[in-house]
């Protein structure tokens, strides 16, 4: 987090982790879409011929209101074995992290590799994964031979981090895992710094005018308790 008093400006920076394919762009690009143009930034992809994230994505968000303004930087990392360096590089000084894993039952081992490969990152970064605001979202829903619901749900009352649903390629859930990692990350924040009584703004009020600045159609509360289990935001 980056905090300018002087100019009443909050920085923060986000990351989406996961298995290569497993939907980090597509999140990023179904949140593009879906945020006011008023709002958002130029969405910056480097992409290969296969379509797969070379170095990484970033999705600048801008959320301006009652003298004070948030800007976050949203970032994806690379899932392919090779890129290691990487993803530690772009984890660096991330304030929260969504973990975006596939529901397809033939990733399963991908997504739990790709799990202990962002907490051995953390580690390296002289982080603890229980102290960093972490969701997790199951992708791509719409894919046969995928986890049922139940086992998500399941496997969600097993661990301490929201879990949530999404088919990103079209946009389901897409809003609700951001603003799931969002409160995560502000509430978390809020406790360490102080920032309501800094800034004078409150964090719900901060949400509250992120959601109507990202044109969403419902509170964010009920975006945020769209999880399917594990602890709320």
């Amino acid at each position: 987090m980056q905090l300018n008093f002087a100019a009443k400006e909050v920085v923060l920076k986000l990351v989406y982790y996961g298995p290569a394919l497993s939907g980090k762009t597509s999140n990023l690009k179904a949140l593009h879409d879906r945020v006011d143009a008023s709002a958002r930034g130029r969405l910056m992809t480097l992409a290969t011929r296969d379509d797969r994230t070379l170095f990484f994505d970033m999705l600048p968000l801008a959320i301006r209101g009652d003298g004070m303004s948030l800007r976050i930087k949203v970032f994806t990392v690379p899932g392919q074995v090779v890129h290691a360096s990487t993803r530690r590089f772009v984890l660096q000084g991330a304030d929260g992290v969504a973990f975006i894993a596939d529901s397809q039952i033939a990733e399963t081992e991908n997504n739990a590799a790709s799990f202990r490969d962002l907490r051995d990152n953390l580690r390296e970064l002289g982080r603890a994964i229980r102290d960093v605001p972490l969701i997790i979202q199951f992708n791509k829903r719409d894919m046969p031979d995928i986890r049922s619901e139940q086992e998500l749900r399941t496997l969600a009352q097993k661990g301490r981090e929201p879990v949530y649903a999404a088919t990103a390629v079209n946009g389901a859930g897409v809003l609700e895992t951001f603003f799931g990692l969002l409160s995560s990350t502000c509430t978390k924040l809020d406790e360490e710094h102080q920032l309501s009584q800094k800034l004078g703004l409150t964090m719900t009020k901060l949400l509250e005018t992120a959601a109507w600045q990202f044109g969403c159609e419902q509170p964010y509360q009920d975006l945020v308790k769209a999880c399917l289990h594990g602890a709320k935001p």
